[in-house]
């Protein structure tokens, strides 16, 4: 706090002195209560504030803020972040010159202010031209292990992280879609805090660590969305994971109206899962309570709300999880049943337009150009050595898929209508050989589209939700 810096605030240019930085700061914590430390390259004020009794608020409680002004401090942060409600902690980053890093920490004393926060506050105009972004922050507790051998029941695997890493709450297995006896070669493991989850993580490095005589995969698992509960008090739509393979629609829809007839509108099932529409949220509800852990054809189903998410974004955020605003679901996918998504099994996210704001997405890639220089040296390299990410449309990634299963490329066979008005319609069917012979010999969507690469497209999309 003792360099010089630009105090731009109301767009002034003068120069505040480390003195009058000081100053500031501690009219602040004079005036709130406050205290306020330096350390480990971040400033916390607050964590605890004044008067506080009990544990620290829950997780969901804190949000990220970005964008933030390099000669900005808690004299003008605070305040504007006070407006959604009481604040908890409130870390900058800082850098050794003094300044800040440009991202902070919030952590309200609820869920609600934090919610309140990112819908007022995202994209505020913090000083002139100067917007800052804010968005929620989760707390990671949960790794992602990969190539575990599919013999390996849930306490075998809980029994044996307790063993070589610390701090393990609970294990999530879930079983092969094709044989319930086995898992799916991955788990979930939860930690008791994200300190716990770190120091695990880096203890099961990949390629310096071995279960059960087996190279692990591991990772962050990617966090679940988080919707708010006011949008989910309208939800009445149920996702049915654990379902067989051979189960239909038809019978899902006979099981969940056993309990009262009529009440299911349609459904929705691919592969192991399913979602169940339901005319009233009641009986969705009650469904739900009935029919958690239910026998369907042999299977022991789990049965729980599903998570709407904006149907404006479109369904190219992530390979992990991803929205088709054509489709009706969305589906988090993993490279095959024997390859292993980050994302967990909890339920996924059906389109449906929420009210006012939401969590930000992901970024998408940035899409720009750059100039070419002569004499700028070029490297010959092949498409699939790029990460999904790269990729921005349906037909890259189906392609990319394919290829990284050490399958056949998609084949597209095109097919063509008239609409009543007189209009040419076109429709892709897919099939990929290396499973043209199994349950599913092709891949069609039930829409028709006027131009051909918007038919491509969705074609791919549709392949990809269901594989």
């Amino acid at each position: 706090m003792n360099e010089e810096n630009i105090d731009g605030t109301n767009g002034c240019s003068k120069v505040r002195t480390g003195t009058q930085n000081e100053a500031a700061l501690l009219a602040l914590m004079e005036k709130t209560g406050y205290n306020m430390v330096q350390e480990n390259g971040q400033r916390k004020f607050g964590g605890p504030p004044p008067g506080w009794e009990g544990p620290p608020p829950p997780r969901g409680c804190e949000v990220f803020v970005g964008k933030i002004p390099r000669d900005m401090y808690e004299d003008e942060l605070v305040p504007v972040f006070e407006r959604a409600g009481k604040i908890y902690e409130f870390r900058l980053m800082m850098e050794f010159s003094g300044e800040n890093r440009g991202y902070a920490f919030v952590m309200y004393t609820t869920k609600e202010e934090a919610q309140l926060a990112i819908r007022i506050l995202n994209n505020y105009e913090i000083r002139p031209g100067k917007f800052i972004g804010v968005c929620v922050s989760l707390d990671n507790c949960r790794l992602f292990i990969g190539a575990i051998p599919k013999e390996k029941k849930k306490e075998e695997i809980l029994d044996e992280m307790k063993k070589v890493t610390e701090g393990v709450v609970d294990v999530i297995v879930y079983p092969s879609a094709t044989d319930k006896t086995k898992n799916r070669g991955f788990a979930f493991v939860e930690y008791e805090s994200h300190r716990a989850a770190a120091m695990a993580r880096r203890k099961l490095i990949p390629g310096t660590f071995q279960l059960w005589g087996h190279t692990i995969q591991v990772d962050w698992a990617d966090p679940e969305k988080e919707v708010d509960e006011e949008t989910m008090q309208r939800v009445k739509v149920l996702y049915v994971r654990n379902l067989m393979i051979s189960t239909t629609e038809e019978t899902i829809k006979a099981e969940f109206n056993k309990f009262k007839p009529g009440a299911v509108e349609r459904v929705k099932k691919l592969r192991d899962y399913a979602f169940v529409h339901f005319f009233n949220r009641e009986d969705a509800v009650a469904a739900m309570s009935v029919m958690n852990g239910k026998c369907i054809d042999g299977a022991s189903i789990e049965v729980t709300l599903a998570k709407p998410v904006n149907k404006e974004n479109t369904w190219r955020q992530h390979l992990n999880g991803q929205i088709s605003p054509n489709s009706e679901n969305l589906i988090v996918f993993a490279n095959k049943e024997e390859s292993h998504p980050k994302t967990l099994g909890k339920p996924p996210t059906l389109p449906a337009r929420l009210n006012g704001q939401h969590s930000p997405s992901p970024p998408e890639i940035e899409r720009c150009t750059y100039p070419f220089f002569p004499g700028t040296k070029l490297t010959p390299i092949s498409m699939y050595s790029l990460k999904s990410s790269h990729f921005n449309s349906a037909v890259m990634h189906l392609d990319y898929y394919c290829n990284k299963n050490n399958w056949a490329p998609p084949e597209y066979y095109l097919y063509s209508t008239t609409s009543q008005d007189g209009k040419v319609l076109l429709v892709y069917k897919i099939v990929i050989p290396a499973i043209a012979n199994g349950s599913q010999s092709y891949f069609m969507p039930d829409k028709l589209c006027t131009t051909l690469e918007d038919a491509k497209e969705l074609a791919a999309q549709f392949t990809l939700l269901h594989l």
